[in-house]
């Protein structure tokens, strides 16, 4: 069985690479996928929770993900707020073929899978990227958005916690783009062309009054009913995709708190990536669009994820 570590994952994959290879796992099905959530109240900072996400394509492969997410790690500082493992399996005939590092392929898979709703959604000139946090997960999202859009020339991080996203802006997480920590959230969400979030919050960040025509807005939290990171109004103004309608709509907080209100339902969801993958926009995006694309995760993501490690460490001559 095959061992891969944060250090040979980061040694293999490329995001530009990795997004075509989501796009086309996209083309195919997934046959069954299911998750286990457990929660434990813990700290201010918010409950801890137990994730554990399968997926199988009958055949191919079968993947499982363990997560714990601990959010008082953040504050305490020596660890990240998730961690995870990861085992692959042969789909025909159940041999193990993998264990990876689940916390790094959670980040690539969490940033690619952004990065190809950007791809597919965003204007192509975008120039300035606002990344809302500045965890753990933040970079490897400013580093896919850059890969897709490499117009990008300017990143703003905002973050709670100043000195954390002036930490991550001094890291320059990619090159030949310019860096700038902000504190004004408003001005910041009015001037970029997109938006990322990526944050724990229960409250809209991001408000709807902000957004203007031609900006692309991707919502990376709120995997809960009680966390959101926008509000009504952002999605009232937008055209709204989801990475897979299966694992967002009914779980995440910026879809299910609008449709138990009244003011969205499900199907004002113009699609999900295997819509966008196999058949394109339905319409058009026009210039003064304003999308939004909400990334909820899901097994089957991972599975796509730890195959492409899988492949690309083959082919490395380390499978």
């Amino acid at each position: 069985m095959n061992i891969i570590n944060a250090a040979k994952m980061e040694a293999i994959a490329s995001y530009s690479d990795m997004v075509d290879w989501l796009r086309k796992s996209h083309l195919e099905s997934v046959d069954a996928m299911d998750d286990l959530m457990l929660t434990q109240p813990a700290s201010q900072a918010g409950d801890d929770t137990l994730l554990v996400r399968a997926a199988w394509q009958r055949g191919k492969t079968i993947g499982i993900k363990l997560i714990t997410i601990f959010p008082g790690n953040t504050a305490a500082g020596d660890l990240p707020a998730i961690q995870a493992v990861y085992a692959l399996f042969d789909g025909g005939d159940g041999r193990p073929l993998a264990s990876l590092d689940g916390t790094e392929l959670t980040y690539w898979k969490t940033a690619v899978d952004s990065a190809l709703g950007t791809q597919l959604l965003a204007r192509e000139d975008c120039e300035s990227l606002l990344m809302v946090g500045a965890g753990a997960q933040a970079p490897y999202l400013i580093r896919a958005h850059c890969a897709v859009r490499p117009s990008i020339r300017r990143v703003s991080i905002w973050n709670r916690t100043t000195a954390k996203g002036a930490a991550l802006a001094d890291s320059r997480p990619v090159e030949g783009v310019d860096f700038e920590s902000v504190t004004d959230l408003e001005t910041a969400a009015r001037a970029a062309d997109l938006i990322c979030c990526a944050t724990a919050a229960e409250a809209p960040l991001v408000l709807g009054a902000w957004l203007r025509p031609g900006q692309h807005l991707d919502l990376v939290g709120g995997f809960k009913p009680a966390m959101r990171e926008t509000d009504d109004e952002a999605l009232g103004r937008s055209r709204v995709f989801v990475d897979a309608r299966e694992t967002t709509v009914a779980v995440c907080g910026d879809l299910c708190q609008p449709i138990a209100a009244g003011t969205f339902s499900p199907g004002d969801v113009e699609g999900d990536l295997f819509d966008l993958c196999r058949q394109g926009l339905a319409r058009p995006r026009a210039a003064a669009d304003i999308t939004l694309f909400k990334n909820g995760g899901g097994g089957h993501l991972d599975l796509m994820t730890a195959s492409y490690f899988v492949a690309r460490a083959k082919s490395a001559g380390n499978g």
